[in-house]
């Protein structure tokens, strides 16, 4: 019996070790240690869950990643175009040191790509919700043999890349699903498009649905100022011909992701970790204005506006008649055509989102001044802007043919200026009618005004001299004086 607490402790430390093992490599998969259905990897801090799951309404089976606090929702999908039909999936490596997937009959549904070799291959679930395939020897980013970062779903993480590294890798894009309940490839993509001045783009197949504007080097130009928004850290990379978008991965920014769903919206969220639910910070499209192409071309959209949609100051529309019946397809045309012999100036259009980046040119060394000599230079040239407003504003934007999707903001701090350009006589035109068109609105708000205190005054001096002062209270530092002098 003496010999007993030595055994349970012996037993107690058997068990330690075996349950410490465990832990260790709860996060990885190695070529002896294959995942089957029902098991999961779990990252390192219990951030992400990596395992085979069925949404809702579906008797499929997918393995994915999602977030272990809110564990309906999948970040990444590996088998998303070719589901398991029962629950009998194994995620093992193969013997060359590829992660595979199989069904039942020990045929591969699906398998990672593999860029090099490792003597000991070991997929692990990192606590930024990468799945990474590396040799177990070698921890660093700089080894991964193959990762999920590199081949997204419908999600964008913290510490993800859309766009291009490298010209051997793949484009990196969101694509949405096909529905809420099937993970397939959906309609819609999310991806960077314009690779010299990158802006992000949502499309279903080459029809643009909405587009964030350029990239000012602070911010896209047409996506708004929204509150936090430093705390989110943008990022947009240039690396010789490689060019992508990230977000930093911090403490803040780890509970949040962006997707792109299975009706083309893109929905910036955050978690709430104690309701396990996710709130939304951001969707885009937001409003009418948000379509691309709203006001055709040589229009702008204004939210604050009814109708939302205006020809530019200089322009007229391309058909009344379809603008007076809420058809703004056909956009607006130059109400006097540029006249390449007579002498050119430019007008400040202030707060919008710029656009579309279809016929341009880029210098990222000019500043204003020279812009607008290098436009001047051209006749084609029909408006120019700074292509980087971060740090006191230089580049060089400039726009050739009809300027496509832009949108008006009324915020102050959204937006960007661009200066379009016309012939001198017809912008000092333009810029006489919008100082009338001010006199105007001052006059009759003078006028109007003037008449309603007359008739207060009046009204209160009536009171006055009926003896009933009661409902003049509201009007006592008015007198008879008062009366006459604005009357007169």
């Amino acid at each position: 019996m003496e010999g007993l607490p030595f055994f349970t402790f012996f037993c107690s430390l058997i068990s330690s070790s075996i349950f410490l093992k465990f832990c260790v490599a709860s996060d990885t998969i190695t070529p002896t240690h294959s995942m089957v259905d029902g098991e999961t990897l779990v990252s390192s801090g219990q951030r992400f869950e990596l395992g085979f799951f069925s949404p809702e309404n579906s008797k499929n089976r997918y393995l994915g990643i999602w977030y272990k606090s809110a564990p309906h929702t999948a970040v990444w999908v590996a088998n998303r175009n070719n589901p398991i039909t029962d629950s009998h999936g194994v995620s093992t490596i193969s013997i060359n040191g590829t992660l595979v997937l199989l069904n039942q009959e020990g045929s591969v549904v699906w398998y990672s790509g593999l860029s090099g070799i490792a003597e000991n291959p070991v997929a692990q679930l990192l606590d930024s919700g990468n799945f990474v395939l590396r040799d177990s020897l070698s921890k660093s980013s700089q080894s991964y043999l193959w990762q999920s970062f590199d081949y997204p779903s419908d999600t964008l993480l913290a510490g993800m890349k859309l766009g291009r590294t490298s010209n051997p890798d793949p484009e990196r894009y969101l694509i949405s699903w096909k529905s809420a309940d099937d993970p397939s490839n959906g309609d819609f993509t999310w991806r960077l498009d314009t690779p010299r001045l990158p802006q992000l783009v949502v499309a279903t197949g080459s029809t643009k649905k909405y587009r964030t504007g350029p990239w000012n080097g602070i911010r896209f130009s047409g996506v708004p100022v929204f509150p936090n928004e430093q705390n989110y850290s943008h990022k947009m990379i240039f690396e010789k011909e490689n060019t992508y978008y990230t977000r930093s991965f911090d403490n803040y920014s780890a509970n949040t992701r962006t997707i792109i769903n299975h009706s083309g919206f893109v929905q910036w969220l955050r978690l709430d970790e104690r309701n396990a639910e996710w709130v939304p910070l951001y969707i885009l499209p937001y409003d009418q204005c948000d379509n691309y192409g709203q006001c055709g071309a040589n229009g702008i959209c204004r939210t604050s506006r009814t109708p939302n949609c205006e020809c530019l100051k200089g322009f007229t529309p391309n058909s009344q008649q379809d603008w007076e019946g809420f058809d703004f397809s056909s956009g607006c045309v130059r109400e006097v055509p540029l006249d390449c012999m007579s002498k050119h100036d430019f007008m400040k259009v202030s707060g919008v989102k710029l656009p579309d980046l279809l016929e341009f040119w880029l210098n990222r060394s000019m500043n204003l001044k020279e812009c607008e000599a290098e436009c001047l230079k051209n006749c084609s040239c029909v408006a120019y802007a700074n292509s980087n407003i971060k740090g006191g504003s230089s580049g060089c934007l400039t726009w050739f043919g009809d300027l496509i999707d832009i949108t008006g903001f009324t915020d102050g701090k959204s937006g960007q200026d661009i200066y379009i350009r016309f012939s001198a006589g017809e912008l000092e035109s333009i810029q006489g009618s919008n100082k009338k068109k001010r006199l105007v609105t001052v006059l009759v708000a003078s006028i109007v005004s003037g008449m309603l205190i007359s008739g207060l005054v009046f009204w209160c001096i009536q009171r006055k001299r009926r003896g009933n002062l009661t409902y003049c209270s509201i009007l006592c530092f008015f007198n008879e004086n008062l009366y006459h002098t604005i009357v007169s």
